[in-house]
C-alpha cells in the first residue's frame, strides 16, 4: 500500500508536466469525394482555353479536389498553466502517501506488541512448567524423607499418606503446565508465522524491566502526538480538505498552452519524396471555464465537507477512548509493579519459611500439614511473582502499542 501511494505521487506530478504526443496517418482514397459546382462557375474559366465549351446550362458538375495518397506526421505538445485540481492533487497524493504510512506504522507496532505478549505468554508457561516441576521434586524429596523416617518409627503412616498425596496432587498440575508450556509455544508460532515444526528454545526468563519514568509522565502527550491510528485519522482530514479544495477548484478555469508541429504530403500517385512533405507549425493558449453543471460541484463540495466533518468527530472520538485506554494501562503498569515489588519479598518469606519447616520437620519438630502447609505458600508466591511480572510487561507493550513506539530490538531488526 505504501508503494501504491508513492506511484499515485508520481502519477499526481504527472498531471502538471508536459503531455507529449506523437502521431502519424497515412490515407488512400478509394473512392474520392467531390463537390457540386453550377456549370456556370467554371464556362467563365474554360471559355478562354477552348471556345468550343458549349454555354452554361446551370447543371451541376461534380469536380474533386482530393488527392489520391496523403501522410502526415504530428507532434503536438500541452502544458498546464494553471488548474487547481491538478495542484491540489500533487498536495493530497502526498498526504495519502503518508495517511499509508501511517496505516503501515498502526499495524507494525501492533504486530509487534501481538508477538511481544505471544512471547511473554510462552515465558510465563515456561517458567510456570519449571516451578511446578521443582515444587513436585520438592514434594517427592520430602516423601522420601517421610518414608525414612517411618521406618525409623519417627512418623506414623497418617504422615506417609499425606506426603503421597502431595506428591499424587502435584502431578496432574505439572502436566497441566507441560501442556500449557506446548500450546503457548505453538502460539507464538502461529504469531511468528511459521510452521508449527520449527522448534523454539527458549533462552530467556521473565525479568522485570521498568518503563522509563519520563515516558510514563509524558504518556498522554505522546498518544496524541505519536499514536498511529490517530495520526492516520488526522491523514485523513487533510485528505478531505484536500478533497473540498479540489471540488471548490471546479468553479476555476483551466489555462493551458499547446503547440503542434507537422510534416504533411498529398499526392495522386504513391510516390512520395522528402521534397513532398511541407511543414507547419503553431502555438497557443486554451482557456476553459465551467458555467453552469446543474449544481453538480456545489453538491460535491458539500459532500466533501461533510467527509470531512465526518473525520473531524472521529479524531474527537478516538482521542477519547486513547486516553481511556491511557488511563487503563498506567493504571496495570502500577498495580503490576506493587505486585512485583510485594511478591518478591513474599517469594523470599515463603523460601526462608520453607526451609525452617523443612528444618524442624526433619528433627521431628514439625508435622507434616506444616511442610504441605509452606510448600504450596512457596509454590503460591512464585506463582503471584511471575504473574505480576507478565502482567507488567504485557502492559508494557500495550503502552508501547499505544504510542506507536517499537522497542529497541525490532528497530534494530529492522535497519538490518
Amino acid at each position: 500500500e505504501v508503494q501504491r501511494s508513492d506511484a499515485r505521487v508520481l502519477e499526481a506530478w504527472g498531471n502538471a508536466l508536459p503531455a507529449v504526443d506523437l502521431s502519424g496517418q497515412y490515407v488512400h482514397l478509394v473512392d474520392k469525394p467531390v463537390t457540386f459546382f453550377p456549370d456556370f462557375f467554371l464556362y467563365s474559366f474554360l471559355k478562354g482555353i477552348d471556345s468550343t465549351i458549349p454555354k452554361p446550362t446551370g447543371q451541376l458538375i461534380p469536380v474533386s479536389f482530393a488527392p489520391g495518397f496523403s501522410a502526415s506526421a504530428t507532434l503536438n505538445v500541452r502544458q498546464i498553466l494553471f488548474n487547481g485540481a491538478v495542484f491540489i492533487g500533487v498536495g493530497a497524493a502526498h498526504i495519502y502517501s503518508n495517511l499509508a504510512r501511517d496505516i503501515y506504522q498502526a499495524k507494525q507496532v501492533e504486530t509487534v506488541a501481538k508477538v511481544r505478549k505471544a512471547y511473554f505468554g510462552a515465558l510465563l508457561a515456561n517458567e510456570a512448567q519449571e516451578l511446578m516441576r521443582s515444587s513436585l521434586k520438592n514434594a517427592e524429596d520430602n516423601l522420601k524423607n517421610v518414608q525414612l523416617m517411618r521406618k525409623q518409627g519417627i512418623l506414623s503412616e497418617y504422615d506417609e499418606l499425606r506426603a503421597s498425596v502431595g506428591v499424587e496432587n502435584l502431578r496432574p498440575m505439572v502436566i497441566q503446565s507441560e501442556t500449557n508450556a506446548i500450546l503457548a509455544l505453538d502460539n507464538l508460532r502461529n504469531t511468528v508465522g511459521v510452521s508449527s515444526t520449527d522448534e523454539f528454545t527458549l533462552t530467556d526468563g521473565l525479568i522485570f524491566r521498568a518503563v522509563d519514568d519520563a515516558i510514563i509522565q509524558r504518556s498522554e502527550q505522546l498518544v496524541l502526538e505519536l499514536n498511529p491510528g490517530l495520526s492516520a485519522v488526522k491523514r485523513q482530514i487533510e485528505l478531505n480538505g484536500a478533497a473540498v479544495s479540489a471540488e471548490r477548484s471546479n468553479y476555476l478555469p483551466t489555462i493551458a498552452a499547446f503547440g503542434q508541429y507537422q510534416y504533411q504530403a498529398a499526392k495522386n500517385e504513391f510516390n512520395f519524396s522528402t521534397n513532398d512533405f511541407y511543414k507547419g507549425s503553431s502555438v497557443g493558449i486554451s482557456l476553459t471555464m465551467n458555467l453552469f453543471q446543474g449544481l453538480q460541484t456545489y453538491s460535491r463540495v458539500e459532500q466533501a465537507q461533510l467527509e470531512r466533518r465526518k473525520s473531524e468527530e472521529q479524531q474527537v472520538s478516538l482521542e477519547r477512548n486513547l486516553k481511556t485506554g491511557l488511563n487503563s494501562i498506567l493504571g496495570n503498569l502500577r498495580q503490576a509493579r506493587k505486585r512485583v515489588e510485594a511478591q518478591g519479598k513474599t517469594v523470599e518469606m515463603a523460601d526462608r519459611g520453607y526451609a525452617i519447616v523443612t528444618a524442624r520437620f526433619l528433627s521431628n519438630s514439625a508435622t507434616q500439614l506444616e511442610v504441605n502447609d509452606a510448600q504450596l505458600a512457596l509454590t503460591q508466591a512464585k506463582v503471584n511473582r511471575i504473574q505480576a511480572i507478565y502482567d507488567y510487561l504485557v502492559a508494557s507493550a500495550d503502552l508501547d502499542q499505544l504510542i506507536g513506539r517499537l522497542p529497541s530490538f525490532a528497530l534494530e531488526s529492522e535497519t538490518k
